[in-house]
């Protein structure tokens, strides 16, 4: 699913990433922890395709056989919206629009039909127990509510990989276990991979690998 091998990154002068090397299996939950600072949300970034990896010899990043350093920016940006799903700590829904109106925004990109996506939308929405909230704006959705809007957007395109940064740091600590929970779920029913970075030890425990990085390397 992800291979990638020597992975850099730079900013100015500072070196962020030295060097990484990760591979992911299809089908894996693997979570990434580290001390702040460690390069972490750095390396999702650059997998998740959000950002480029700085150019070294022998460094390649491969998602689902894809060599993703060889697509311009057009190329990227299409894999990224058919291939990858993105969670986030802070949600990033869009506060003027309601909880299927975000969730079918990935889906309108992807040129899908009005119609069909927002069929899919509240079939997702319904399995994540907020039937009752479609026509709900953000401001009136709890944080547990607006993170599970967020999980729905990032799978209404059925993309192959979910990376989550953080998916839980927001919450309380009822709303994170049940989030927990839902990604073994979704694994189980959906069969996505997940790359999640957390400082919550029980959610990286819980994970079929942790991965440790220590100042922009992997140590295990």
């Amino acid at each position: 699913m992800i291979k990638a091998r020597n992975v850099h990154k730079y900013y100015n002068d500072l070196h962020v990433l030295k060097g990484v090397d990760i591979h992911v299996k299809k089908g894996e939950i693997v979570s990434i922890v580290g001390a702040s600072g460690a390069g972490k949300t750095t390396l999702l970034q650059l997998l998740g395709t959000l950002d480029r990896a700085s150019s070294k010899e022998d460094f390649n990043i491969t998602i689902n056989s894809t060599n993703i350093n060889s697509l311009n920016d057009k190329a990227l940006a299409k894999f990224r919206n058919e291939h990858i799903g993105f969670i986030f700590q802070f949600h990033q829904l869009l506060p003027e629009f309601t909880a299927l109106e975000n969730v079918c925004l990935p889906a309108f990109i992807k040129g899908t039909k009005k119609e069909e996506a927002e069929t899919r939308a509240k079939e997702l929405l319904d399995f994540l127990g907020l039937s009752h909230r479609y026509n709900h704006k953000p401001n009136e959705l709890s944080g547990g509510e607006q993170q599970r809007v967020a999980v729905a957007r990032a799978l209404i395109n059925n993309p192959d990989l979910i990376f989550a940064d953080e998916p839980s740091g927001n919450l309380d600590s009822e709303s994170a276990e049940t989030l927990h929970s839902l990604f073994f779920k979704l694994r189980e029913e959906f069969g996505q991979t997940f790359v999640i970075v957390t400082h919550n030890e029980e959610l990286a425990n819980l994970a079929d690998r942790k991965l440790t990085m220590v100042d922009g390397k992997m140590v295990d």
